[in-house]
Parts: structure tokens; C-alpha cells; sequence
């Protein structure tokens, strides 16, 4: 493979990883690359990170698909040359116990160097290539496990031992215990990191970053989302608020113009007989829509329900009115958390204290949930208002009135079902999102972005 081969390779691997990279960027890498010296990995990363990243919560993702693609090494590196997978059991071996010695000195050293010199980066290539080969398996499948080199060094069992190494330098309990944890962690990452350089070497760089590399906080599921994704999620919402409320804004001053005013326009013309032609426009009459949010709160799409009230909220002010319900099997009005000036945070909190008020049973029931909500706020939805529905549509089997839920698409002025499912799920199993699109659009919206292009469009 050629250098302009890799290039694009990884400039098409970014992308597929959810980096927006135009071809006028990848010709920006090209020149900045030309003025770095190569024998720098660092530089070189440093270059294509400075032309191709935009904004800092893609680094993750662009350090790890540059890690791929750009490797520190081949196979076990010239200073590996002698490294052989460890025959037999690794449990306790020699080879084992002299390995989990210096990863004891390296981790408990400041500078993450053992005392033979070696450092956690070296430690973690040689667990691989010691304790992570997996020869002999069947097509298809990668001989190289991170997650078997790290059941066999075992590195969280040397948590205590360096933990009391931390507290004889004088640290206290609770900081000696992140500092041992933030060690062991990216011992692990620097592992786990070896296993898919080997693999990509085996399978293709692009193999890899397809299957393990995780997309950018923007692209990624709401579903599948793990605790601390949510957090970098909430990070996120305020600045794609603010970038989407920056976009409406300037739309709407180039959109400023009404429809054009034929009659002025001819009047106007008449005195220079009509050369140059000067266009009149009537004026634009502005118009915001009351927004209804009816919104699915239970345990399996509570995360996506979260942000798009996040952001919902924060974009208030571009409606005229938010009237903000939510259910499980039982609704709830919340709109009141809603009020200006309110703090995003507080409300978000507040919305979460309430959950319990919209079950009953605790089973989700989209047909009693729309049916209460028809009955008990029959005036929530009018000709000046736009509902959205949040949720799977999935309802356990349970009646789904249906009927009802067209009569509230035909009062709105539109009607819209955000579904954080795949497509290819809607109708599987419990779910009635194909029943319920045939009367409401259902609209796939999975991450943040999905969720911001479709709040641009209906704003």
C-alpha cells in the first residue's frame, strides 16, 4: 500500500467514524504534511489532527483510528524480535510471574518505567505477544485477544499492592486509590490498544476500525451508550445547542424576505422602463408554532427521551409555547419545568424525580398513554401546534389506539415520531413503530446528530 493509498484509507476510515472530512481538508493534511519531518510519529499525527479535527470531543476517535492506520510498530518491533507466545499454562508460569513483577515496577514508578527500563507502552506490546496469542482459530477469526492477555497478567490484582506503594509516599487513601486506577486503566488501553494494531496487520486496517473503533460522541447510539458516554453527552448538548441556535438564527435573516410583490415591483419599474429591474418583496409575516412533546420516560429509551428534552429546552425561546408530557403507561404534564431562566441542569433533574408520577404498572402502554392524554388535555393540541412523539413504540402487546393517535395528527399543524430504534427493527417483535408510521412520519434518530439536523428542520 502506498502512502497516498494510506491517506486516504484513513481520511475515508474518519469518516465512516463519523468525522465530517471534505476533500479540501484532506488536501489541507496533504500540505501540512509536506513541511513535517515523517520520522516523527507524533508530528505527523499532530499535522492531520490540526486539519482534520474541528472540535475537541472527536480527538478520542481520531487518536484511535490514527493509532490504526499509523501504527508505532510492526509485529512485536525490533526490539521484540525474540518475543514467542508462551506455551502452556500462563496462570503461574515463570514467564507470567516475571512479566507481573516489572508491571508491578512500572506502574508503581512515576514515569511508568520499570526498573529494567521498560516502559508500560513496551510491557503492554510483550503481554500481547506473550499472553495474547490465540493460534489455530477457526476462519475469520483474529489469533490475537486483548481481553485473554489481560485475564492472564491480571493487572487489577496489583491494584493493593500499588495503592500501599502510593500511600507510603504520603498520599491519602481516596487519592491513592484513583491514582492506582487511572495506572491500571491505561496499562489496560495501551493492551487493548497492541491487540487491534496486530489485528488490523492480519485482517486490514479498515477491518479494524469498523469493528472497534467507537464513532464520535455525536454518532453514537443513544442505546448504546455506557455511563460515562452519557456524561460526555450532556457536555455536548449545550455547544450543539448553541451551534444550532447560531445556524436558525442566521437562516432566518436570510429567509427574512417575504414573497415576491408583483405590483411594486412593475410600479417601480416604470420609470426607468423597467432597466434595471428592482425586485419588492411583501413583508414576511413571522410565525412560531406552539411545540407538544409527548414523550416514552421507560427504562429502554429514558437516555434519548433525556437529551431531546435537553434540547428541546434550550432551544425553547424558537417556539412560541412548550407543553411537555410524559408517560409510561400514565401521563404526566411537566411543563411547568420549563420556565425561563431555569437552569438546564435543575430541570433535567427535576424531570427525572418525576418519572414514577407517569406509571402505574410499570409496563409501557403507548394505546392508555394516548388515550389519557387525549382525554385529560384535549386542548393541548390545536392548528397552531406541532406534536412530537418520543419514543420505540414499543408497547408490549397492548391495544395502541391507533384511532386516537390520528385524531391528534389531524388537529397539529404537523406531527412528527422520533424512534431511537434501527429501521430494520421497527415492526420486530413488540414494536408498533410501522403501525404508528402510518399515521405519524417516524423519523429514525439514534444520536445527537440525528437530533440536531431534525430540530433544524422543523424550527
Amino acid at each position: 500500500m502506498s502512502l497516498l493509498d494510506t491517506h486516504i484509507g484513513f481520511v475515508e476510515a474518519l469518516r465512516s467514524a463519523g468525522l465530517s472530512v471534505s476533500l479540501a481538508e484532506g488536501l489541507d493534511a496533504i500540505s501540512a504534511l509536506e513541511k513535517v519531518h515523517w520520522h516523527d510519529r507524533e508530528t505527523v499525527r499532530a499535522a492531520y489532527a490540526a486539519t482534520l479535527v474541528k472540535r475537541q470531543p472527536q480527538r478520542v476517535t481520531f487518536d484511535a483510528v490514527f493509532d490504526i492506520w499509523f501504527p508505532r510498530l510492526v509485529g512485536s518491533g525490533v526490539a521484540g524480535d525474540g518475543l514467542e507466545p508462551a506455551s502452556g499454562p500462563q496462570d503461574t508460569g515463570p514467564d507470567l510471574e516475571r512479566f507481573r513483577e516489572a508491571l508491578a515496577d512500572a506502574l508503581a514508578s512515576g514515569d511508568g518505567q520499570a526498573q529494567d527500563g521498560r516502559t508500560l507502552q513496551d510491557l503492554a506490546v510483550e503481554a500481547v505477544a506473550r499472553f495474547g496469542a490465540m493460534p489455530g482459530r477457526g476462519p475469520g477469526l483474529s489469533s490475537w485477544s486483548a481481553y485473554t492477555s489481560l485475564q492472564r497478567v491480571s493487572p487489577g490484582e496489583l491494584l493493593d499492592r500499588l495503592v500501599q506503594g502510593l500511600l507510603g509516599e504520603g498520599l491519602d487513601d481516596e487519592h491513592a486509590q484513583r491514582v492506582a486506577g487511572r495506572r491500571i486503566g491505561e496499562f489496560t488501553r495501551l493492551v487493548e490498544g497492541d491487540a487491534r494494531r496486530r489485528i488490523a496487520e492480519e485482517k486490514g486496517p479498515a477491518h479494524v476500525v469498523d469493528v472497534t473503533v467507537r464513532p464520535t460522541i455525536d454518532r453514537l447510539d443513544f442505546t448504546a451508550a455506557r455511563r460515562s458516554d452519557l456524561e460526555e453527552m450532556r457536555r455536548e448538548i449545550y455547544p450543539l445547542a448553541r451551534r444550532l441556535a447560531a445556524r436558525l438564527t442566521k437562516e432566518q435573516h436570510a429567509r427574512r424576505r417575504g414573497p415576491l410583490d408583483v405590483r411594486r415591483t412593475v410600479r417601480a419599474s416604470i420609470a426607468t422602463g423597467g432597466v434595471p429591474l428592482t425586485t419588492h418583496h411583501r413583508p414576511k409575516r413571522p410565525h412560531r408554532t406552539d411545540l407538544v412533546v409527548l414523550c416514552d420516560v421507560s427504562g429502554s429509551v429514558a437516555n434519548f427521551a433525556q437529551f431531546t428534552l435537553m434540547l428541546v429546552f434550550a432551544l425553547r425561546e424558537a417556539f412560541s409555547g412548550v407543553r411537555a408530557f410524559t408517560f409510561v403507561d400514565d401521563v404526566v404534564e411537566v411543563s411547568d419545568s420549563f420556565r425561563p431562566g431555569a437552569d438546564v441542569v435543575e430541570v433535567m433533574d427535576s424531570l427525572a424525580g418525576r418519572i414514577s408520577q407517569a406509571a402505574l404498572w410499570g409496563r409501557t402502554n403507548y394505546g392508555r398513554a394516548l388515550t389519557r392524554f387525549a382525554e385529560e388535555h384535549p386542548d393541548a393540541v390545536g392548528p397552531r401546534s406541532s406534536l412530537l412523539v418520543l419514543g420505540d413504540g414499543r408497547s408490549n402487546y397492548s391495544d395502541l389506539a391507533l384511532p386516537v393517535l390520528g385524531e391528534l395528527a389531524g388537529r397539529a399543524r404537523h406531527a412528527w415520531w422520533l424512534n431511537p430504534e434501527h429501521p430494520r427493527h421497527w415492526g420486530t417483535g413488540d414494536s408498533a413503530a410501522d403501525r404508528y408510521g402510518e399515521i405519524v412520519a417516524m423519523v429514525e434518530c439514534r444520536n445527537l446528530a440525528q437530533l440536531g439536523e431534525f430540530v433544524h428542520g422543523i424550527v
